[in-house]
């Protein structure tokens, strides 16, 4: 039951004038000290009149983001409806300079009915992987994988994926899928990324048969290449580039193409939004370019300077509402 401020300005003299203490005449009355003191601290801030305020009126969250940076929130969202609500905390971010955390965007996202739903699982896997790398360029993944083009049949993506960033160092679409096809993916991947001969990463295949050919195993003796292939019928040997084929399609499969240079001109921006852009939980919710090319130690010290600023930022606007509201009662 609630008091009127008149019935604790009473409590408050009782206690005052009580012979046998604070404590005591507080057990007698039956009101906790932490609740009388409350009072107290009140009364003799603003006086009678401050014991009007309620608790509630009173309570504000330190951290509660501005209605105007929700609202900012809910357009960005809106511009960027590929992004999650992981993805969309780290852009807004990094785009504003100003932080939110995941939890707050996915409570905003949720409230407005903007969630969809996630993708169905195809492929399962540990939650980790066994043998890790632990640098860019130790291990490449390759792979092919088909698409149909109406009226030219099918042609083949082969790719090379770096296992620790994720980055696809190359790809090509092929009209085959040849040893001739996989020698010459890597050819172009190793002249890429400018692969010095004491340094050759190792290269991790299914057992398809270009995978197998004589001609890729003399080739990659040659240039010092160690070969490993996954365990038959296996495909979680090779989940990152698996994974990578899904996410893929599950884009590029969206829409029809009636030749090979629109579906190379699809697969170019995809790769491009993917290696520069698509951020990867897996990374610190860093790109793969940025793993590949070391900016990701700059990136994540950024992200962090943001969050603290921000969070400065919220105290002070907290202390300054508290400020404010205590003048208005002088």
């Amino acid at each position: 039951m609630r008091m009127t401020a008149a019935e604790k300005m009473e409590i408050i003299k009782i206690v005052e004038q009580s012979p046998i203490g604070v404590k005591a005449t507080l057990e007698q009355i039956g009101i906790h000290r932490s609740t009388f003191y409350a009072w107290y601290d009140r009364y003799v801030k603003f006086g009678e009149t401050g014991l009007e305020i309620s608790t509630s009126k009173q309570h504000c969250v330190w951290n509660k983001i501005p209605y105007e940076i929700e609202s900012q929130i809910i357009d960005f969202a809106l511009e960027n409806p590929e992004l999650s609500a992981r993805e969309l905390a780290i852009r807004y971010a990094e785009s504003s300079e100003y932080f939110v955390s995941e939890s707050t965007v996915y409570r905003l996202l949720k409230k407005r009915g903007l969630l969809t739903a996630p993708n169905y699982v195809v492929l399962s896997a540990a939650d980790e992987f066994k043998d890790k790398t632990l640098r860019v360029n130790e291990m490449w993944q390759t792979d092919f994988t088909y698409f149909k083009i109406k009226g030219w049949g099918w042609y083949y993506l082969s790719t090379i994926l770096d296992d620790y960033s994720r980055y696809i160092v190359h790809w090509e679409l092929c009209s085959t899928m040849k040893a001739e096809d996989a020698v010459r993916t890597v050819e172009q991947a190793l002249g890429k990324a400018r692969i010095k001969v004491n340094a050759v990463p190792r290269l991790l295949s299914d057992n398809g048969s270009c995978y197998l050919s004589g001609e890729l195993k003399s080739y990659l003796s040659k240039r010092g290449v160690e070969h490993t292939r996954g365990k038959p019928m296996h495909p979680q040997t090779q989940g990152k580039i698996e994974r990578y084929h899904r996410t893929m399609k599950n884009r590029i499969l969206l829409e029809h193409y009636y030749s090979p240079e629109e579906l190379e001109r699809a697969l170019g921006e995809f790769i491009d939004f993917y290696n520069n852009n698509r951020l990867h939980e897996s990374l610190n919710n860093l790109a793969p370019a940025d793993v590949y090319f070391n900016r990701g130690a700059k990136i994540l010290q950024q992200r962090e300077e943001i969050k603290h600023k921000t969070i400065l930022q919220r105290r002070i606007n907290h202390l300054l509402q508290i400020q404010n509201q205590s003048l208005s009662f002088v």
